[in-house]
């Protein structure tokens, strides 16, 4: 996968592109615009931690609130090498329209470990996560930032983040993250959450552009939680997953991947290259495949100018966060390729992050069935306003979910004026 971050490859910078094309067509005022395009608060933590070994390594951290506007900041935290803050930022920034499009009580936040994570022990895992949250502490609760998984991150590092908080505040509380595990206060559903919006979002496109999901030809780059989620609800829908790629390799099978089979070798394997039942199949050539339904699941910056031309998907749908540039983004569009963006797509995990939330603070848990049905409601709500939104003022998905989404904001920033 392509890495991220640095001064020429600003993350943000994208982010901003989208942003001023919507904001134009709003005629957004100067000021709301000066206040949307700034983070709220950006955090930065040294945080020792004695290695097995006995030395001590100091890790760096971030946490970004981009927006509280509307609420608590709410996003992941990611433990990667090649975190920045400026990734980060972008990311909060994402959060923000994402839970704006979501409809949902919450700003956005996101935050990072520069680490490698396959190379520290659990010990070394869970002191560098534990200290990581007591330098932050002061920032996030309940009701000011409440964190999530994201990239190398898990139900498990969030039952530590909430076990650390509790300790610091002095009695149990699970609402401070969401993600957690069920006998912590998460939320029946909320792992295939996010897979289950990219499924809905897939099917919705589809019919958007003309054609049916079920027999629909699909691709799946990156076979994490959310693509191999992702293609599992689209197989049991009817559609075809003829290919798949992840970090290690892929595999292609022009009538079909036996999908419950990949996905119990994936589990095994941590990958799915050496599959039996296709043939080998390398990044690269997913992107010029002909395909209905191309789903980019794994890091940002996946389709650029150097693949763009090659994809002959009839529609995109962007299950990770940033996997398409601005110019290619422009390119697909137009080629007539339909494109779901990442703030609609990827909308659901936060979506039922929120619904674990509120059942935390509540103290009342809902069945599986129920997170499902509100969750395929609150989906289809999101879609269908900004498919409207995208007819009505003849432009591309993207650029109709930030017209959405910073319309929300923005009069929510007028309505409660500015604080001097």
């Amino acid at each position: 996968m392509a890495a991220i971050g640095g001064p020429d490859n600003s993350l943000f910078g994208a982010m901003l592109t989208e942003f001023e094309e919507a904001a134009k067509i709003l005629s957004l005022e100067p000021g709301i615009w000066r206040i949307l395009t700034h983070p709220k608060r950006q955090i930065i933590v040294s945080c020792p931690v004695q290695m097995d070994s006995g030395e001590v390594v100091v890790f760096t951290g971030f946490r970004v609130q981009y927006n509280i506007t509307l609420g608590p900041a709410k996003g992941g935290i990611r433990y990667h090498p090649n975190v920045t803050l400026d990734e980060v930022t972008a990311l909060a920034a994402w959060m923000t329209w994402k839970c704006a499009i979501a409809h949902i009580p919450f700003g956005g936040g996101k935050g990072g470990i520069i680490c490698d994570p396959n190379l520290l022990s659990r010990r070394e895992l869970e002191a560098l996560t534990r200290r990581y949250v007591a330098e932050i502490i002061d920032a996030i609760g309940p009701q000011k930032d409440v964190p999530a998984p994201d990239v190398n991150t898990n139900e498990q590092t969030m039952a530590w983040i909430m076990d650390t908080y509790s300790m610091h505040i002095g009695h149990t509380e699970t609402a401070v993250v969401t993600g957690k595990p069920v006998e912590l206060g998460g939320s029946l559903g909320r792992r295939e959450a996010t897979g289950r919006g990219v499924m809905i979002c897939a099917r919705e496109a589809a019919k958007h552009a003309g054609f049916n999901i079920r027999g629909a030809t699909v691709g799946v780059q990156g076979f994490g939680n959310v693509g191999s989620v992702s293609a599992d609800l689209l197989d049991q829908a009817g559609a075809k997953i003829v290919a798949v790629v992840d970090w290690k390799g892929g595999v292609y099978n022009a009538k079909g991947l036996d999908v419950p089979k990949l996905l119990e070798y994936g589990s095994q394997n941590k990958t799915v290259a050496g599959f039996s039942g296709g043939e080998p199949l390398t990044n690269e050539q997913l992107f010029k495949l002909e395909l209905d339904v191309l789903i980019p699941a794994a890091l940002e910056k996946q389709i650029t100018m150097d693949n763009a031309p090659s994809i002959r998907a009839k529609v995109v749908v962007e299950g990770a966060n940033g996997p398409t540039t601005p110019d290619a983004h422009n390119h697909l569009h137009q080629r007539g390729i339909v494109v779901v963006p990442d703030i609609l797509a990827n909308s659901a995990g936060v979506t039922a992050s929120y619904f674990e939330w509120v059942q935390d603070r509540h103290g009342y848990f809902w069945t599986e069935k129920e997170v499902n049905e509100r969750l395929e409601q609150k989906m289809m709500q999101a879609f269908d306003a900004i498919r409207q939104v995208a007819l009505g003022y003849k432009v591309d998905l993207r650029t109709a979910a930030y017209i959405v989404a910073i319309k929300r904001v923005a009069d929510v920033t007028r309505v409660r004026g500015m604080y001097a």
